[in-house]
């Protein structure tokens, strides 16, 4: 797909802008209307997990007589923004290029593959691990004193809002990274001060999970904990490769007085 100029008028821009929403918009519309179709299928595939958990022998149930279409279009529009999420990230990406240097550049094509991967990673993670977890101890909360109807729609929010929320969260390791190794945030500063992220990985988990149970907040919170562990680590040997060992200790001003020096030299 083209990219356009550095140097742009504003209108340019917004036009610039303009194409690429239409780019995405057209294609989540048409992937949707595609997919429609298939959308039975694929809402057997989504409860799978969570079958074994629920009542009256896994089967759904709709309660009005226009719930079915609208859950249908749903689930399409969901598998639509899914489907195109490659398209998406890229097209965001697009946008933002020309304003980066030549040799930041090399960087756009490893990133968008990444926050694709790291996406999808998340909604796998959540669709085999979270999932089954989550509705097993949500619905055996109800079965201790009443029985429940597996109503289709709550059921499908739920799941949805689940695989977004872990798609998303899951990208913390690359911002983690260009945080680090573009020394935004120094290295040195992101790993003494763990105590702090943990708290604030455990705040993310809360606002993130859509449901109220505590076992998807404390699998998140674990699931972050790894990424944000498995993201220094990456970035400490980039950091290392790059500006030998003793950069994993540069503070901001160290690493913008290095700058300094080499653009000199």
């Amino acid at each position: 797909m083209p990219i356009g100029p550095a140097r742009m008028p504003l209108l340019d821009h917004l036009g610039e802008l303009r194409r690429r929403l239409t780019i995405v918009v057209v294609s989540v519309l048409i992937t949707s209307v595609i997919i429609y179709v298939a959308t039975p299928t694929l809402i057997e595939i989504m409860i799978d997990p969570i079958r074994s958990a629920m009542p009256e022998g896994g089967e759904l149930t709709v309660l009005t007589a226009l719930g079915g279409f609208t859950i249908r279009f749903k689930v399409a529009f969901f598998w639509g923004m899914i489907v195109c999420a490659p398209i998406i990230i890229w097209e965001v990406m697009a946008f933002f290029l020309p304003a980066l240097h030549e040799n930041e550049r090399k960087w756009v094509v490893p990133t968008v593959a990444a926050l694709v991967a790291l996406f999808f990673l998340g909604m796998i993670f959540c669709y085999f691990v979270i999932q089954p977890a989550a509705f097993g101890w949500l619905l055996a909360q109800t079965a201790a004193f009443a029985d429940s109807i597996s109503n289709a729609e709550d059921y499908l929010n739920i799941m949805m809002l689940l695989e977004i929320g872990f798609g998303i969260a899951f990208e913390l390791p690359l911002v983690i990274f260009y945080l680090s190794i573009l020394h935004i945030v120094p290295y040195k500063t992101l790993r003494e001060n763990w105590r702090f992220v943990y708290v604030g990985l455990l705040a993310l988990s809360g606002v993130v999970t859509p449901d109220a149970s505590p076992v998807t907040m404390i699998l998140m919170f674990a699931a972050l904990i790894g990424l944000y562990e498995v993201s220094l680590f990456v970035a400490r040997q980039v950091i290392t490769a790059r500006d030998g060992k003793a950069a994993l200790r540069w503070t901001r001003e160290d690493y913008e007085r290095h700058e300094f020096e080499e653009a000199a030299a």
